[in-house]
């Protein structure tokens, strides 16, 4: 069971999606418009935000990204765009997964039930031990991150490619790896996605692909995290 904020602004799709949920053991709380989400989430948060982009108040990509600058929950887009370039756009603003309208009451509970395993899975597997790779420290009960004593500000998802990186220094990991570990997702044609990440983690680390410190290319292959000391 899982407390699921429905973001729909159609009273006819909101009513047949907490019957569903309802039915599958889920509470729901439906708001119509994007502000009263972000009300939500700065009170009570739920375990996921299942997020129609076509909102009457604020652009849904847009709602999307102010959920993640206060939010880590998992968020599941609800979208009738189905161009490829669309769907990595929204992956890269923060969904967690999508499905495209029109879709059927199981195929979307499927996704959920799906992303909450990841998610939780995820969580489960944060040991008390800190990673530490020359100047980066990881400390993954916390799930803080540091550089050289500073800080580093990442979202959910960079975190988890970095620290599944740094479990395995001197390895090279394939970018369809990561997209089926991390992502826990292996859907041809968006491994594209994950080098958009590198690139944000690279800028953050404040290194490039250029002049890697961290993290390098094997080219035609995958990254590699690098212990210089």
């Amino acid at each position: 069971m899982a407390l699921i904020l429905l973001v729909e602004d159609d009273s006819i799709i909101t009513a047949a999606l907490s019957r569903a949920l309802t039915d599958a053991g889920h509470v729901v709380r439906a708001v119509g418009q994007a502000a009263e989400a972000l009300r939500v989430l700065t009170g009570e948060p739920p375990d996921l935000v299942l997020l129609d982009l076509g909102l009457p108040d604020i652009d849904g990509t847009d709602t999307l990204r102010m959920i993640r600058s206060i939010s880590e929950v998992p968020v599941v887009v609800i979208t009738a765009r189905r161009s490829e370039t669309d769907i990595i756009h929204l992956l890269n603003s923060g969904a967690d997964d999508y499905v495209t309208k029109p879709f059927s009451g199981e195929h979307i509970l499927a996704r959920i039930s799906a992303v909450l395993r990841r998610y939780r899975s995820g969580t489960d597997r944060e040991g008390p031990g800190a990673i530490t790779v020359g100047p980066l420290v990881i400390g993954r009960k916390e799930r803080r991150v540091t550089m050289h004593g500073n800080p580093l500000k990442l979202t959910r998802r960079e975190y988890d490619v970095l620290t599944y990186l740094a479990e395995r220094v001197g390895q090279v990991v394939s970018r369809r790896e990561l997209m089926t570990e991390v992502w826990r997702q292996a859907r041809i044609g968006e491994e594209q996605t994950i080098d958009v990440h590198i690139s944000w983690l690279r800028r953050k680390l404040g290194e490039t692909a250029a002049k890697p410190r961290l993290l390098h290319t094997v080219r035609g292959v995958g990254v590699m995290m690098v212990d210089q000391n």
